[in-house]
């Protein structure tokens, strides 16, 4: 049985909720042949409380956002049931975007104001509920940043803003300029990737209030797939050993409950593209890991004992 999602307050009038999906994969999963997969599999994700719908303009080379805006487009009721995350400011070498002669970042106000207005179409949707800066910029001019938001904003195009794989100064930075507060920090971690817990990233979220979404919740299949993987293969016994004591369907909801015991309150980003794996995944939010259990996973990850 699927176990409820609860949300996550990101702003007076926006919630994520607990678990988002990330539509990254679109292009390229066996389990997509089409807009007819799409749909079922988003409608799943709707059923199972999963509204929270993660995008990025590169995706599948600059393709996910118009597969997914084009399948949607069959079922138009369903775009008031999500919430539309979609990223810009990477710059591929692509067939997509001749113009790049280099993978490059660009957060200049013409790039941004632009890669909306793309994303805007292919989604077929009239707005975008949050925008993040996908990567940080060493060129990035904050204040033009600011122009760029403040100017979406004011034209209905986009409710609210965050960041993505920022520093705490980084995003400090950012908000030092904005009216409104940003909303999230979409950054990597996993129990095979630990950085943001000890690094400010999450203090900082805790600090502001902040949840910061999280992507590879489960450190890109690694747990899974990669047998010659020491960390990996000292941390599966260690999951097990808690997924039958707390009846769980699998290693991957004990590692996924993990995360949301942090008290940044975080909205891990889901991969799969198969509706059962989804439905799986919503047992996490009910596992309440016991502090101990917390630690000796945390123990495992790490490969010593806390100091």
């Amino acid at each position: 049985m699927p176990h409820a999602v609860s949300r996550r307050q990101l702003a007076d009038d926006l919630s994520f909720s607990t678990l988002a999906w990330g539509a990254w994969r679109l292009r390229e999963s066996h389990d997509i042949a089409n807009g007819t997969d799409v749909l079922r599999l988003t409608e799943a994700a709707l059923e199972l409380g999963i509204t929270t719908i993660d995008h990025a303009d590169i995706y599948g080379n600059y393709g996910c956002e118009e597969f997914f805006g084009t399948a949607i487009a069959a079922a138009p009721h369903l775009r008031d049931k999500m919430e539309i995350v979609t990223k810009c400011d990477i710059a591929l070498i692509c067939d997509a975007k001749p113009q790049n002669r280099i993978n490059h970042y660009n957060t200049s106000k013409e790039h941004i104001l632009q890669s909306v207005d793309s994303s805007l179409r292919n989604l077929r949707t009239d707005h975008i509920d949050t925008l993040l800066l996908h990567r940080p910029d060493p060129l990035m001019i904050a204040d033009e940043v600011a122009d760029a938001f403040n100017q979406l904003k004011r034209d209905g195009k986009v409710r609210y803003f965050g960041v993505s794989n920022f520093t705490p100064s980084q995003f400090n930075l950012l908000q030092s300029r904005l009216e409104a507060p940003l909303v999230t920090n979409q950054v990597e971690c996993s129990v095979l990737q630990l950085a943001p817990i000890f690094d400010g990233t999450f203090d900082l979220m805790q600090q502001k209030r902040i949840s910061p979404m999280i992507w590879s919740p489960l450190g890109g299949s690694r747990l899974f797939r990669d047998k010659d993987d020491a960390v990996a293969a000292h941390l599966r016994p260690v999951l097990e050993d808690m997924r039958v004591k707390y009846n769980a369907p699998g290693i991957a909801e004990i590692a996924i409950a993990w995360l949301l015991a942090l008290p940044c309150q975080p909205i891990p980003v889901l991969g799969t593209m198969k509706p059962d794996r989804l439905k799986d995944a919503t047992t996490a939010c009910s596992i309440k890991l016991d502090r101990q259990d917390w630690f000796t996973i945390l123990v495992a990850a790490q490969g010593h004992p806390v100091p």
